[in-house]
C-alpha cells in the first residue's frame, strides 16, 4: 500500500488570502491580545477563527500582493462571565475592534465551552454534598471515584436561576473499572446544574430509584470476542500516484479546483470551487447541527446540542489514521486551532483527501453486442469530529460528471437512559436490559455560497406536475414540470416534497448554455424529517434553521451561523430568522443557500454497544451548466479487456466488455 502524504494546509511561499490559519499566525494573534492587555489570568479563548477577507478584498487581490491576515476571537473572563469579541490584524500586529458581548440580558447566549470547563464541571459535581448524598441513597457510594459526571449544554429553559448565567448540566454514569464504557450505566434521574462562573452547584435533582443497568456496553475485541477471519484483504493501490495535486491550500483534481480550509468551529471549509475553470461555489461548509431529544424525562427534555455552535466541531476534530479512517493512496492535511489559552494546537492528519472507484460512470451495449463502459471515480475531502458519545464524519464527494455529493456520517455510542427492564417507554427504545435510548434527531445545516458562472444568480423551485386527463392529456399519461422563481428571502423558506420530486435550481442570471437556457446547478434533497419539536418549543426558537429544508439569503459578510454566533443558552431567534428578517430581493443577486438535512433516529438494539454508520446528505448537480456529458473523454479502465496495469494486475477475459 502506498504511503500517505501529509502537508500543513496554507503554507506556501506567498500566502493566499483564503489559506487557513497556521500555528505561527495563531501564536502571533495571541501575542497581540496579550500586549493589548486583553489576556488576564482568568481570561480564556472559547473560539478563535479566521476573519476572512470580504469579497471585494478578494476581487482586488492579485497573486503576490500583500493581504491583511486577521483573526476573529471570542474572549471569556472566567471570573466574571464577561465575554468580548475581538478582531486582530496579524499583519499589522494590532487590535482592530473589541466589543463586549451582551450575554447577561435577553436573548442571552454564551460563548462556546472550554475544554477545561468539562473537567471543572465534573469536579464541582463530584464535590457536591447533594450529589454524594444522592449516590449514597441509591447505594452507589462505592462507585463515586470511577463515576463519570458528563457535562452537557443546558439548552434554554427560562428558569430564573439560570438565565444570563454560564450554566452546564451534569448527568452521572457509572464505570466498574477504568476501561468500562460509562454510557451503559446511566444513573437515571440524577442531574446536577452548575454555574461555571461561580464554580458552584445551582441545584441537584434526584428523582426515582431506577436500578443502574448492570450489563456492559464495551465494544473492544477483548470483550466482544475474537475478530472474524473470513474477510479477505482489499488492497487499493495507485502505482503512479493519485490524480490530484495540492499546492498550499489549492487542490486540483481533473476538472475541479478548490481551496481547502479548516477552522475550529466549522471544521472543513471549501472556497472558490470551480469546474472547468467556471465558478460553482464561493464558499461551502456545514456550519451547524442540532441534536434535539424527544424525551420528556427530567434528564433529557432540555437536550438539544448544537455541536458546532456550543462545542466546536473543528476543535474536536480527529487525528485520522491510514487504514482506519481512510483507505488507499491518501494525502492528509494538518490543521491548527487555538486551545483554551489561545496557544496554537496542531491536529495532524485532520483532513483526508483521496480518490475512490465508484462503479459505472456510463455504459451502453449496442444491438451488435458492442459495449462501451467507463468507470466512475470520485474525489473525496473529509474529516471526523467526536463530540462526547457521538462521532460525525463530513464528506464532500466530487464526481467526474460535475456533480457534488455531501454526506454526513453519524456513528459512536447512542446516548442512554435507564428504565425498568422489559417495560416499554413512549419516547425511548430498550437496547439492552434496562438500557433505553431516547428518540432524537441529527439535523445538519449546509451553507452554500453559490456562484453559478458568477455571483449574479437566481433561485427557482422545480416540481414535477401532473396534468389532468383532458384535451391537454387525452391518454392520461402526460406530466410536466413547473418552475417558480423564489425571488425574496421569505419566499425561499421552503420544504422538500418527494411526491413532486422537488429540487431547487440555482441559475445564472446572465449566462446561458447552447440551447439558450440559463446555466444552472440543482440542489437535490434527500428525504429528511424536519425538526419534530413543537413550533412553540424552546428548541424550535433556537434551531429555527431546522424548521425548513431550504433557506436562501442575500449574501452579507458575517452571516455564517444558521443558529447565530452563540446558540449556547440562547433564547432563540438568532441566525437565519434574523438574517432573513429584511426579506431582501434574491433574483439576480449574490445569494446563499442553507439546506437542512439529517437523520431522525429511533434507536434499535443493533445500534448497541456502538452504532453502525448512518448516512444523510444531498446532491448539487449541474443542470444545463454544461453543454453535454463532461465525462465523454474518460478513458477505459486500466483493467479493461485484460489490459495489465503498471502493477501487473488486470482482470483478463472477465472484462472484455463485449468487443
Amino acid at each position: 500500500m502506498s504511503h500517505p502524504q501529509r502537508v500543513s494546509i496554507g503554507r506556501t511561499a506567498v500566502p493566499h488570502p483564503l489559506d487557513p490559519l497556521t500555528g505561527a499566525e495563531i501564536a502571533a494573534a495571541r501575542a497581540v491580545l496579550a500586549s493589548a492587555g486583553l489576556l488576564g489570568d482568568t481570561v480564556r479563548v472559547p473560539m478563535l477563527l479566521p476573519d476572512e477577507p470580504a469579497k471585494d478584498e478578494l476581487a482586488a487581490w492579485r497573486p503576490g500582493s500583500p493581504i491583511d491576515r486577521r483573526v476573529d476571537v471570542t474572549l471569556l473572563d472566567t471570573a466574571t462571565g464577561a465575554a468580548t469579541e475581538v478582531v486582530v490584524s496579524i499583519t499589522r500586529g494590532e487590535v482592530l475592534r473589541a466589543e463586549r458581548v451582551p450575554n447577561d440580558a435577553p436573548p442571552y447566549g454564551q460563548p462556546q465551552y472550554l475544554f477545561e470547563e468539562y473537567e471543572r464541571a465534573e469536579a464541582i459535581a463530584k464535590a457536591s454534598p447533594e450529589w454524594r448524598a444522592a449516590m449514597r441513597r441509591r447505594g452507589l457510594e462505592e462507585h463515586i471515584d470511577l463515576a463519570l459526571c458528563g457535562p452537557l449544554a443546558p439548552g434554554y429553559t427560562g428558569r430564573a436561576d439560570e438565565v444570563g448565567r454560564r450554566v452546564i448540566r451534569s448527568l452521572t454514569f457509572l464505570r466498574y473499572d477504568e476501561e468500562d464504557s460509562p454510557w451503559a450505566h446511566p444513573v437515571e434521574g440524577l442531574i446536577v446544574h452548575i454555574d461555571l462562573t461561580a464554580n458552584s452547584v445551582i441545584r441537584v435533582e434526584d428523582e426515582g430509584s431506577v436500578p443502574v443497568p448492570a450489563g456492559h456496553g464495551n465494544y473492544r475485541p477483548e470483550v466482544q470476542g475474537a475478530a472474524r477471519t473470513t474477510l479477505k484483504p482489499i488492497e487499493i493501490t495507485q502505482p503512479q500516484g493519485p490524480s490530484f495535486a495540492v499546492t498550499g491550500s489549492l487542490v486540483e483534481w481533473e476538472n475541479w479546483a478548490m481551496r481547502v480550509d479548516f477552522n475550529a468551529r466549522e471544521g472543513l471549509v471549501l472556497h472558490d470551487v470551480t469546474f472547468d475553470g467556471r465558478s460553482v461555489l464561493s464558499r461551502a461548509s456545514v456550519p451547524e447541527m442540532v441534536v434535539p431529544y424527544g424525551d420528556t424525562a427530567p434528564g433529557r427534555f432540555w437536550i438539544s446540542y448544537f455541536d458546532a455552535g456550543e462545542y466546536l466541531l473543528g476543535k474536536n476534530a480527529n487525528h485520522l489514521e491510514l487504514g482506519c479512517d481512510c483507505l488507499g493512496v491518501i494525502q492528509y492535511l494538518d490543521g491548527y486551532v487555538a486551545d483554551d489559552h489561545g496557544h496554537p494546537v496542531r491536529i495532524p492528519n485532520v483532513i483526508c483527501m483521496h480518490e475512490e472507484d465508484y462503479g459505472i460512470l456510463w455504459k451502453h451495449t449496442e444491438l451488435s453486442g458492442r459495449s462501451d463502459v467507463r468507470r466512475s471515480r470520485r474525489f473525496v475531502v473529509s474529516y471526523f469530529s467526536t463530540i462526547g458519545n457521538y462521532d460525525y464524519g463530513f464528506y464532500w464527494h466530487f464526481y467526474l460528471d460535475g456533480s457534488i455529493e455531501v454526506t454526513a456520517k453519524a456513528t459512536g455510542i447512542v446516548f442512554a437512559a435507564a428504565g425498568e427492564p422489559g417495560v416499554p417507554q413512549k419516547h425511548a427504545t430498550e437496547l439492552a436490559p434496562g438500557v433505553f435510548a431516547p428518540v432524537h434527531q441529527h439535523l445538519f445545516c449546509a451553507r452554500l455560497d453559490v456562484a453559478i458562472d458568477g455571483e449574479d444568480n437566481r433561485l427557482v423551485e422545480v416540481d414535477a406536475q401532473r396534468i389532468p386527463m383532458g384535451p391537454d392529456n387525452p391518454f392520461g399519461n402526460a406530466f410536466t414540470w413547473s418552475e417558480t422563481t423564489l425571488a425574496t428571502e421569505s419566499a425561499a423558506q421552503r420544504e422538500a416534497d418527494t411526491s413532486v420530486a422537488r429540487t431547487w435550481a440555482v441559475q445564472s442570471a446572465s449566462r446561458t448554455n447552447r440551447v439558450g437556457r440559463p446555466t444552472a446547478y440543482h440542489l437535490v434533497p434527500e428525504p429528511t424529517a424536519l425538526l419534530m419539536a413543537d413550533p412553540a418549543s424552546s428548541v424550535a426558537a433556537r434551531a429555527a434553521f431546522a424548521t425548513k429544508h431550504l433557506w436562501a439569503t442575500q449574501h452579507e459578510a458575517g452571516q455564517i451561523w444558521p443558529a447565530g454566533r452563540y446558540p449556547n443558552a440562547h433564547q432563540g431567534g438568532a441566525g437565519l430568522p434574523a438574517y432573513s428578517a429584511g426579506d431582501r430581493f434574491l433574483d439576480g443577486e449574490d445569494i446563499v443557500l442553507w439546506h437542512t438535512f439529517g437523520l431522525t433516529h429511533f434507536p434499535r438494539p443493533e445500534d448497541w454497544p456502538i452504532m453502525p454508520v448512518d448516512y444523510a446528505g444531498f446532491w448539487f448537480k449541474p443542470y444545463g451548466f454544461l453543454d453535454q456529458n463532461p465525462a465523454m473523454d474518460v478513458p477505459e479502465s486500466s483493467q479493461a479487456h485484460g489490459m495489465q496495469d503498471a502493477a501487473g494486475g488486470g482482470c483478463g477475459a472477465a472484462c472484455t466488455c463485449g468487443h
